[in-house]
């Protein structure tokens, strides 16, 4: 596939780590990957998108990874709102375009959660379906991770926008919840757990 967003039930599931575990991974299976974080909120040199460029050593633009930056860590519309800023939807399919020709798979981490709001109109979930690419759940693996999932999936859903998996993030498998989780939340939205990762944060 031509590309895969990252999206998470919430700020702070560890979006940035899984997609630098993807890439890192299809890397390995030999295919040409590149990333993108369409938005970031807060300082330019420790931002998700400086992050991932410098780790996987691309040689992309910072512009193409990251065609928007904002300088207060909050969700886009308002933050564009403090700088007096209309952000322009259009520059961020321009830029994944240009990140598609240049790469076999593009991953996109996306911002908090599906519903966070880039314009007053327009949320995280729309824009997943207008770069018109499936999407891959983070989720944390311990208790209320299956409501949080189900409202993410339902939300996308809604959208028409294809979930092709959940990652479940921070397991431990030393409490019953993380034990159970993955198989109730694959029953009720049909959608599979591809990886219960240790990771957290």
């Amino acid at each position: 596939m031509s590309g895969i967003f990252i999206t998470g039930t919430d700020t702070g599931v560890g979006k940035t780590f899984v997609t630098l575990y993807l890439a890192e991974k299809f890397r390995r299976d030999g295919i040409n990957v590149g990333v993108m974080k369409p938005i970031s909120a807060g300082p330019d040199k420790d931002n998700d998108a400086v992050y991932l460029k410098k780790k996987l050593k691309l040689d992309d633009p910072i512009e193409l990874i990251n065609p928007i930056r904002l300088k207060h860590p909050l969700a886009p519309y308002p933050a564009a709102k403090i700088e007096n800023r209309k952000l322009k939807i259009g520059k961020i399919i321009k830029a994944y375009k240009e990140l598609s020709k240049r790469h076999q798979t593009v991953i996109v981490e996306g911002l908090g959660g599906v519903a966070v709001p880039i314009t007053k109109t327009y949320c995280v979930a729309d824009l997943i379906h207008d770069l018109n690419i499936p999407a891959i759940v983070v989720a944390r693996a311990g208790l209320g991770t299956i409501n949080h999932t189900l409202l993410t999936i339902g939300a996308l859903i809604d959208c028409h926008v294809e979930v092709i998996g959940i990652i479940l993030n921070g397991f431990t498998g030393k409490n019953v919840s993380e034990k159970t989780n993955a198989k109730v939340i694959e029953e009720l939205s049909g959608i599979p757990v591809l990886e219960k990762l240790k990771w957290t944060t």
